[in-house]
């Protein structure tokens, strides 16, 4: 009985679920990488948690759908919904790290960063992989090649 309670049924099959929840941290690293080999706040562990949590709440909104499907009017899904909640809480989070200091505006692009952490977490954790690994990889590029651009600043 007890283990029905953690090994419970769900709307998708473990191995999908651990394989978006690792995917959304993995790719989120690829940011969170390159924030913390620049010593910017927010690094490596905030933005693959940024992203795991995203994939996470994606995952349950689908569990809790798929729970409901049967019930008729009971529930709408309103996908949009998920997208205005994740925006939200994430841009909490990230102007919390954008500040001012001597003039200028700091950690900008690292609030920026977790709020694409966020998506490519719902990507991920909605199974929308090509969506998920193109940001991720727009996202690293972005972040990479401001370096050929002389002047270009966080």
């Amino acid at each position: 009985m007890l283990a029905e309670e953690f090994l419970g049924a769900t709307s998708l099959p473990l191995p999908i679920i651990a394989l978006r929840l690792i995917g959304a941290a993995l790719l989120c690293a690829l940011l969170g990488y390159e924030r913390e080999a620049t010593n910017h706040a927010a690094g490596l562990r905030t933005h693959m948690l940024v992203g795991l949590a995203a994939a996470a709440y994606a995952l349950i909104t689908l569990n809790l759908v798929s729970i409901y499907a049967d019930q008729g009017d009971a529930i709408r899904m309103d996908p949009v919904r998920l997208v205005e909640a994740m925006t939200a809480g994430v841009a909490f989070l990230a102007a919390g790290m954008i500040f001012m200091s001597q003039g200028k505006v700091k950690n900008l692009t690292t609030g920026a960063m977790m709020w694409l952490s966020a998506a490519i977490g719902l990507a991920a954790g909605n199974g929308l992989w090509p969506i998920a690994l193109l940001a991720a990889l727009i996202g690293l590029a972005i972040i990479t090649l401001r370096h050929w651009f002389p002047g270009a600043e966080d």
